[in-house]
């Protein structure tokens, strides 16, 4: 790690060392890492630092290394550093504090609170934390931040489109994303609520979230189905997917504020729950369509959707 980032690490924290530590995990497509420092001589043991490097050529699993890729994760590194630096959430939907933020020239550094030391290292259901994120964040304006939140929405995928071979959903997808995008009732969505970007506390009592690329407006049901689609198969969609739902609007009923209309946002958002499985569901037949997320489940929504689209 170059000398000016540890400079600033250190006076940040106002510790007298630091020990790079290991490494959390290697950003997509290549364009950094994430890493934990060891301090001393400061009260914080530890910090992870996201060290983002834009490479000149970037390594996609799935071969998409093209100009228009490269430019909306350039944007995702700046809504995840305007996010740390000017959004706040509380303890119901907790987030690392941003202790720090630079940019150097092609490289950008966000250096944050280390949640492990602060007890969150299992990995669990979060619903509960998306619920309650969502709340608060109902009818708030996604300034500085993506327009349409997650990194599949329509707008920002049209090669993914072009490669697409079900017709009838390719035809529809305009009238899908229309529909999420009109919804009344919307929130900031996180944008990338994969199961790998929660933590929660050893008592299972407590949820914090990572990893704000993507962050933006939009219906809260595209991180909801989001989430269950990274954590459980086809069968256990089947099996748990409405008592999940339930409990995700039973949370939310309770953070959101008395004047909203609760009944109405319910109504909207569930309707809206299969046409936001349906519109992930069409990004992925054309990013990758041996993906395992392919399944019957998302092939029996999406089924229901177009039928709904024709009547």
């Amino acid at each position: 790690m170059k000398q000016e980032y540890q400079d600033l690490i250190l006076q940040t924290c106002g510790a007298s060392s630091l020990r790079v530590g290991a490494k959390i995990q290697t950003l997509w497509s290549g364009y950094g890492e994430i890493v934990r420092l060891h301090l001393e001589g400061c009260g914080r043991p530890s910090v992870v630092v996201k060290h983002v490097k834009f490479p000149e050529e970037a390594e996609h699993p799935g071969g998409w290394n093209t100009d228009r890729s490269h430019v909306r994760k350039v944007r995702s590194y700046q809504v995840e550093t305007h996010w740390y630096q000017n959004y706040s959430t509380n303890q119901s939907c907790r987030i690392p504090a941003c202790l720090a933020t630079r940019s150097y020239g092609d490289e950008m550094l966000i250096v944050l609170e280390d949640l492990d030391v602060a007890g969150y290292d299992l990995r669990r259901a979060c619903l509960s934390w998306l619920a309650h994120f969502h709340a608060l964040f109902l009818g708030v304006a996604p300034e500085g931040l993506w327009p349409v939140g997650t990194y599949w929405h329509l707008e920002t995928r049209p090669d993914e489109l072009e490669a697409m071979d079900d017709a009838e959903l390719k035809a529809a997808a305009g009238d899908i994303d229309r529909l999420l995008n009109e919804c009344h009732f919307k929130t900031i969505v996180h944008g990338d609520a994969k199961l790998a970007n929660f933590c929660f506390s050893k008592s299972r009592l407590e949820v914090a979230a990572v990893d704000f690329q993507y962050v933006g407006g939009g219906c809260g049901m595209k991180d909801v189905v989001y989430f269950l689609g990274s954590c459980m198969d086809e069968r256990e969609c089947e099996k748990r997917v409405p008592g999940l739902l339930d409990h995700y609007f039973t949370e939310l009923k309770v953070f959101v504020k008395k004047d909203v209309n609760f009944n109405a946002l319910e109504k909207e958002w569930r309707e809206m729950f299969a046409f936001a499985w349906t519109d992930f569901h069409r990004f992925l037949l054309g990013w990758m369509p041996g993906h395992w997320k392919i399944n019957r489940y998302s092939e029996k929504l999406t089924k229901e959707v177009l039928h709904k689209l024709k009547q």
